[in-house]
């Protein structure tokens, strides 16, 4: 029997390729053999997706502190995860943050570093930032945008909130307060005006272009492609190929609803293996919104409790997989 573990992070518990590993782990005990995929949906663990960081660049944190961002150059393709620039983890979650002052500098400043190493093709992950600079930040670190011809640049998202939406959907987990995302969808409105005057482009018209605090549409000024993030990585690590041939494919995350299932990665791999007629397994942390009726799902949460879900993640993970494959696929 073959397993195909493809998860997603458990955010604050677990990474991806920890959780892959789990699954494997609970495969191996009962004789199967596992490929592990650890996957993003262009947030958080991206970088680790293709291998992890094999360079670090000292850049302007969010709140203009220097910090030590890891990336990676493989060939003529260089692989940036914003949220090591410019993530509300960097500077202690939202009660830490300046929402208004958070800037997306030390991003621009990565892709610079991978110009300058010689990358023609730059993927940049979408997520976690502790920004909504609109990305003007970035393009500033970047300029002059000559320096960006020829660069196949792709912004990598995982929602598709309109630029002018940045604001509102997503500054006050970064500790904006009502007044602040007011200010902040204005200057937003005004950043999209100052976009199209100059460079022709309307940001407001552009799918998925609010991600990371409009960073997306910013790129998107000096040529990016934005792109689901899910889909471009399925694609690099041949996940097809991977499920095509499996008897069982586990994937999981965090929390499960309904956001889930829309350019997540626990939607993704649910589509995909029914595509390809393969049994799929989620695990997750928490399962909410009913969505447990709709694929099998494993809740942590409900199986071992709150404090060893929490405290555990990855040992739990392995006994619920190893039980459930046994239970319903013997030999």
């Amino acid at each position: 029997m073959l397993v195909v573990a493809a998860p997603d992070k458990f955010r604050g518990t677990a990474r991806a390729g920890d959780v892959a590993s789990a699954v494997a782990e609970a495969a191996r005990s009962l004789g199967a053999r596992s490929i592990e995929v650890p996957l993003s949906d262009g947030g958080e663990g991206f970088l680790d997706a293709f291998g992890g960081p094999n360079r670090t660049t000292t850049v302007t944190g969010p709140l203009g502190d220097p910090v030590e961002a890891g990336w990676r150059m493989a060939g003529r393709t260089a692989v940036i995860e914003m949220a090591l620039a410019s993530g509300l983890a960097l500077v202690g979650g939202a009660e830490g943050n300046d929402p208004i002052a958070a800037s997306t500098t030390g991003t621009g400043e990565l892709v610079r570093a991978a110009i300058e190493a010689g990358a023609r093709r730059i993927l940049v992950g979408h997520g976690g930032s502790a920004t909504t600079d609109g990305g003007l930040d970035a393009l500033r670190a970047l300029s002059p945008a000559a320096r960006l011809t020829g660069i196949d640049l792709v912004a990598a998202v995982d929602v598709r909130t309109p630029f002018l939406d940045a604001a509102e959907v997503f500054a006050p987990q970064k500790g904006a307060t009502p007044s602040q995302v007011t200010f902040l969808g204005r200057r937003l409105e005004r950043l999209a005006q100052v976009y199209l005057d100059e460079h022709g482009v309307d940001v407001t018209a552009i799918p998925g272009a609010g991600a990371a605090g409009g960073l997306a549409g910013g790129l998107a000024v000096v040529g990016a492609q934005i792109e689901s993030g899910f889909d471009l990585i399925a694609e690099e690590v041949d996940l097809a190929a991977a499920i095509e041939d499996a008897d069982l494919v586990v994937t999981g995350e965090g929390f499960l609803d309904e956001a889930s299932f829309d350019g997540k990665v626990v939607g993704g791999v649910v589509e995909l293996a029914e595509e390809l007629d393969v049994p799929v397994l989620v695990v997750a942390g928490a399962v909410y919104d009913d969505v447990g009726d709709r694929v099998e799902a494993i809740s942590l949460v409900e199986r071992f409790g709150e404090q060893r879900a929490l405290s555990d993640t990855t040992a739990c993970i392995t006994e619920a997989v190893q039980d459930w494959i046994a239970a319903n696929l013997p030999g």
